[in-house]
């Protein structure tokens, strides 16, 4: 029993102590990758705009699709449930406050963050991961070529800039699908239900969302980045890697937001 108990506390302290050393990881990663940002021309090795804009096109233009269509569901979802909660009290009409409110300060960033998580924090940590198997970080170091500001570097810049725009477009499709269902089901012409959007969303909230789409990308490029990092034995290794950087992005994305939550609302 006594060594059963000691076996527990001792997987649990390593598994701390892990997470500590990832955490620290993270921030190196991130203060190296602002550093070459900013100072990789005086120390001859800027940061290709070229790769910036290649990575953009990977997280921005390729998932405007996906994000298009959840976006557009979810809106329409938000105005069901809503038109049906609010029945009960005989108030169909205010379903744009709750609609506008919750697309621009909460879905919206939320919903955009899940999805980058899974398809490009997901890419990014078994791309990593592959090179590091391949021994093509290692390589690039013996050239001379920094991995940080080759790899992680132009990721984390495209994050910061497409997040937040998909962000926006996924604001504006969601009001859209709500609107859409509104004005059919309630027969409130997109006229009006702009109007009382208008009316209740103010810059504040708008910025709010974006400000929480800024966080998530980061958290999304360092998780996979570190995830491809820690890959070890082979392509299991890669898949097995890739898998716990979903989960860990979007689990710290919905944290993240309950934080932010909590924060907004005292």
């Amino acid at each position: 029993m006594t060594d059963r108990v000691s076996n527990t506390l001792e997987r649990v302290g390593r598994a701390a102590i892990a997470g500590v050393a990832e955490v620290g990881f993270g921030a190196v990663l991130m203060a190296q990758s602002v550093v070459w940002a900013f100072l990789g021309s005086k120390r001859g090795q800027p940061v290709r705009i070229s790769m910036i804009f290649e990575r953009c096109m990977e997280v921005g233009i390729a998932a405007v699709p996906i994000v298009t269509l959840m976006s557009i569901t979810i809106g329409m979802m938000l105005a069901i449930q809503g038109i049906y909660t609010l029945a009960t009290f005989g108030a169909e009409q205010q379903v744009t406050i709750g609609v506008g409110i919750s697309v621009v300060r909460e879905f919206g960033p939320l919903i955009t963050g899940i999805l980058i998580a899974g398809r490009t924090g997901s890419s990014l940590a078994a791309r990593i991961g592959t090179m590091r198997i391949n021994q093509e970080v290692d390589a690039l170091e013996v050239m001379g070529v920094d991995p940080v500001r080759f790899l992680v570097t132009p990721a984390l810049i495209a994050m910061l800039i497409m997040v937040p725009v998909l962000t926006f477009w996924a604001d504006l499709i969601m009001l859209a699908g709500a609107g859409w269902y509104i004005s059919v089901e309630l027969g409130m012409s997109m006229g009006a239900y702009v109007d009382n959007l208008t009316e209740i969303i103010v810059v504040d909230d708008v910025l709010h969302g974006l400000g929480k789409s800024v966080l998530f990308g980061l958290l999304i490029t360092l998780v996979g980045v570190i995830n491809g990092a820690l890959v070890e034995g082979g392509a299991e290794g890669v898949g097995r890697m890739t898998t716990r950087s979903v989960v860990l992005a979007i689990s710290a994305i919905i944290i993240t937001d309950m934080i932010f939550a909590f924060i907004a609302t005292r």
